[in-house]
């Protein structure tokens, strides 16, 4: 099997996680500067099997965009535009920042360490794509 990759676009940085081969474990990649995602995952694309590309949807809880979909709407069609054939799949990420902030104080770390955005970039990606993995899907 290949790998998911799921996304946490921001303005300034995108966390990324990725699933094991068999599609179980989600793992923390990195964080990436935004305006470098699409030359990172061609990197990666080209030494690694990737299967889909899931996306954090912005959308307030009234389903309406945020200020940040027009971003990532921007990021997808560039990327299907650089990878014709790679299904992207758009998944909820509501509350997922406030959830990794979360999991990330339960840890133990240093306020300081805690803080730093990319951790929490990191994390929300790899929440999204755990709760994606963990989800029976047809």
């Amino acid at each position: 099997m290949a790998r998911i990759i799921s996304l946490d676009i921001g303005k300034k940085r995108t966390g990324i996680a990725v699933s094991d081969p068999l599609q179980i474990i989600a793992t923390a990649l990195e964080t990436v500067d935004s305006n470098e995602l699409i030359g990172y995952l061609k990197k990666y694309i080209a030494r690694e099997p990737v299967e889909k590309i899931l996306v954090g949807y912005p959308l307030n809880f009234d389903n309406t965009p945020t200020h940040a979909t027009p971003l990532v709407d921007k990021f997808i069609i560039k990327f299907a535009n650089v990878f014709p054939q790679m299904p992207v799949e758009k998944i909820d990420e509501r509350m997922t920042s406030k959830m990794a902030s979360q999991a990330i104080s339960g840890m133990g770390l240093k306020k300081k360490d805690r803080e730093k955005k990319e951790l929490i970039d990191t994390v929300s990606a790899v929440m999204m794509l755990q709760e994606y993995l963990q989800t029976p899907n047809p």
